[in-house]
């Protein structure tokens, strides 16, 4: 154990600045966000990858991209106020049904749901193509199994569902008002959005581990 740990004293860990730009270069380069496990996966030996994204963070405040939270990980992406000028280079293949809609709402305000307590707040059956949909987008996935009879499966939303609407978690969800007030949500209620959102409750002694 003593001549491991004098191996490894013999490779100093690169000063804080060269990290900060070891992130720089894998976040910037990486087409997912990347997490601070995987950065230290890739950086030498003593770094602290944690430390580093935050000084670089804080190096890009008010720059034309930031380096964001994404769930557990980090990426770099365009500033909110400048998203007007990527516009252009946006283009929309796929337009999701209002089934689909309904469905992505209601996972992303209750999740974690079964697929019965999703036909329940809809007040419709939901059908299987709707949820391959969403899971082909890789904006929902399986969660954890119910503790119930039958032991049914949940969904969840992705971090790709979070980075695509700019969300650091599900709770930065905008509340049925603020919809409405930006004119992204009609008048007549939508199935599952309370006016108000209830606070939320521990369930965890209601879900089993995947296996």
């Amino acid at each position: 154990m003593a001549e491991e740990h004098f191996e490894e004293s013999l490779f100093a860990a690169p000063p804080l600045a060269e990290q900060e730009r070891m992130v720089e270069a894998v976040l910037f380069a990486a087409a997912d966000p990347v997490t601070i496990a995987d950065l230290a996966g890739r950086m030498p030996h003593g770094c602290d990858p944690k430390a580093a994204v935050e000084l670089l963070q804080k190096r890009y405040e008010g720059r034309g991209v930031r380096v964001v939270r994404v769930g557990e990980a980090w990426a770099i992406r365009t500033a909110p106020d400048l998203g007007f000028l990527m516009q252009k280079e946006t283009t929309e293949t796929r337009k999701l049904s209002r089934a689909a809609i309904e469905t992505l709402a209601i996972i992303a305000y209750h999740q974690p749901c079964t697929r019965a307590e999703i036909e329940e707040i809809r007040g419709v059956s939901v059908s299987r193509g709707t949820l391959d949909q969403l899971i082909e987008l890789e904006w929902i996935r399986f969660g954890r199994r119910r503790m119930s009879p039958g032991r049914p499966v949940t969904y969840v939303v992705t971090p790709a569902f979070l980075d695509h609407f700019g969300l650091e978690t599900a709770r930065d969800l905008p509340g049925v008002k603020e919809l409405r007030a930006a004119g992204l949500l009609e008048s007549r209620p939508m199935p599952g959005l309370d006016e108000e959102r209830d606070a939320d409750e521990d369930q965890d002694d209601l879900f089993e581990d995947e296996a």
